[in-house]
């Protein structure tokens, strides 16, 4: 039963990080296709390439999965037990939550965070299964997270808005029209960065959960009797699922959660890419390069100190960051105020879904 519950996890881990892609592809491409540098199709061809790209740089640049790490710490998982709950239970309902959530946002054509979403999920399941005993959630991490939801887009925006006055001052002699043929190649560039930094920080978020997962079904991996199947005699699969602690990821975890994020990309996200392109603000070339730089740079930095971000949140304070170098009433207030409400209801009502699904889930246990 145990590990019939670890797959039905690592399945939905990577239904997740689909709809992820899915979900937020349009964040690393609305710029590009709203200056018209390609097509949708085209862009989300071009994000999910550097949204796979991302797992190279991650594994032999950077040399580890510093956000997974992060996110598999958010359960105390000997809290959990300790109550005589299941962590993997904890997990589904998380899963579940975060799955409905983002299916429902989707759906209304909300750019809410899928990050935020998981986070949100794990805290409500854990609390569930405990009582409500903050104990068995990390605090510190997920107050730090919940501080990101304002810090991030906030250091979108001013990287926005700096690199935007830079930009103009750099190009104020050159003739218009062949500065948008520049800045209409230059998307190129600062899209796959984004797309590299999108894949770099939401696909962790998967590996993270996955790798807490192992950890939690160790005894039952260790214990399994398959000495004759030939996924044993042949691939030695025990190996493939003994882990020791949260660094220590085997490489088809991120090999398949860099995947399922790059093939969500490719499926699109048309309706989100309408709200965070002209709608927040009107968006030229050289707007969408300093948009898509700004929005890179903060993820890059988020993903040197290990955490976990909201790519929507991030791309859309850049954005508001260069709308507000031309003047403060060319951001569209009313579209960023309905988007702040989404962000600051994503993690309590993913909490609250992942309350109910436990204890529906518990039923079955």
């Amino acid at each position: 039963m145990h590990l019939t519950v670890l797959f039905i996890i690592i399945g939905l881990a990577i239904l997740f990080d689909f709809l992820n892609g899915f979900h937020d592809a349009a964040n690393s491409i609305a710029t590009v296709v709203t200056t018209k540098v390609l097509t949708p199709l085209q862009a989300v061809i071009w994000a999910a390439f550097f949204n796979f790209v991302a797992f190279f740089i991650a594994k032999y640049i950077i040399g580890e999965f510093g956000v997974a790490d992060t996110i598999a710490k958010i359960i105390k998982e000997d809290v959990v037990v300790a109550f005589g709950a299941n962590p993997s239970v904890v997990v589904i309902a998380a899963l579940s939550a975060a799955i409905v959530w983002n299916l429902l946002t989707w759906k209304l054509g909300i750019p809410s965070s899928s990050s935020h979403t998981l986070i949100g999920g794990l805290a409500g399941g854990a609390l569930a299964a405990t009582g409500y005993d903050f104990s068995a959630i990390n605090s510190t991490i997920i107050l730090t997270i919940i501080a990101f939801i304002l810090v991030a887009p906030i250091i979108g925006l001013i990287a926005g808005n700096i690199i935007y006055i830079i930009t103009l001052n750099l190009c104020r002699n050159a003739k218009p029209h062949k500065a948008d043929s520049w800045f209409k190649k230059l998307q190129l560039v600062s899209s796959a960065l984004l797309s590299i930094g999108h894949g770099l920080n939401d696909s962790q978020k998967v590996m993270g959960v996955i790798t807490f997962a192992l950890l939690a079904n160790q005894t039952a991996i260790l214990n399994t009797d398959m000495d004759s199947w030939i996924l044993n005699d042949v691939f030695h699969w025990k190996n493939w699922f003994i882990t020791t602690n949260s660094k220590d990821i085997h490489d088809w975890v991120p090999i398949v959660c860099f995947s399922a994020i790059a093939l969500g990309t490719l499926g699109g996200g048309m309706k989100i890419l309408k709200t965070m392109g002209n709608k927040i603000t009107k968006i030229t070339p050289i707007e969408g390069f300093t948009a898509q730089t700004a929005s890179a740079i903060t993820l890059f930095f988020t993903e040197h100190i290990k955490m976990p971000v909201s790519t929507t949140h991030v791309i859309t304070g850049s954005i508001i960051g260069v709308g507000m170098v031309k003047r403060v009433s060319a951001v569209r207030w009313g579209v960023t105020i309905s988007l702040l409400w989404a962000w600051i209801l994503t993690i309590p009502v993913s909490a609250l879904l992942a309350t109910a699904f436990y204890h529906l889930i518990i039923l079955f246990f």
